[in-house]
């Protein structure tokens, strides 16, 4: 199991991005996490393949892109030309799901997808060899700085005896409702990758917020 943590830049102060994306750089991140929402997926919108872009540049760390879009398979070509290392689909989105992570590991990028709260992780047993990581919503998808639904820790005890029956390396992300309080007790559970958005960027010191998370 890994302790990973990957801040959602959509907690960031978007009009010090470059500032932000620095912070991270030098600090205990591993990756950086981007929220792609459009409106229909989810009631909110967020940012596109332009910012996702620029924020390329200035990264030193993974770009760990979440769509919270329908048609996902439309744009998997352009978020790896937009600097995506990992591109994460929802279950919920995709109608033919195996062909989608398919077409993200051929464009070269690690394989994601995403479970909303009310989705049994059950439903990944087909799809799972074929999967690098597994994000599981804690919170409904669509805002930031919600409160984390308890019953994760269920859905991460059934995934993580599914992995390790397929005997695979499958990263296990959770993302909602992460901060200082459940962090431990979410890596003990067998997490291996928290997102954390308000939790870092709304802490008056984020660089120190993460190195305590992954503590």
């Amino acid at each position: 199991m890994k302790k990973m943590i990957a801040p959602s830049l959509l907690s960031a102060n978007f009009l010090e991005l470059g500032k932000e994306i620095d912070m991270l750089n030098a600090s205990e991140a591993d990756w950086m996490h981007l929220d792609i929402m459009d409106g229909v997926f989810v009631p909110n919108i967020s940012f596109g393949i332009p910012v996702v872009k620029a924020i390329s540049k200035r990264s030193k760390k993974p770009l760990d892109v979440h769509l919270m879009i329908v048609n996902p398979d439309r744009y998997i070509q352009d978020f790896r030309d937009a600097g995506a290392d990992i591109l994460s689909v929802h279950y919920e989105a995709c109608t033919h799901l195996h062909r989608c992570l398919q077409q993200i590991k051929e464009a070269g990028m690690k394989a994601g997808v995403v479970l909303n709260p009310h989705t049994s992780v059950s439903l990944l047993k087909e799809v799972l060899p074929y999967t690098d990581v597994v994000l599981l919503m804690s919170v409904n998808p669509g805002f930031g700085g919600q409160q984390f639904i308890p019953q994760t820790f269920q859905k991460i005890a059934a995934l993580r005896n599914m992995i390790d029956e397929i005997d695979k390396e499958v990263l296990i992300e959770v993302d909602g409702g992460v901060n200082i309080d459940n962090a431990a007790d979410l890596f003990e559970a067998g997490v291996d990758v928290l997102v954390a958005g308000s939790a870092v960027f709304g802490s008056k010191n984020p660089t120190e917020t993460i190195k305590l998370l992954k503590r």
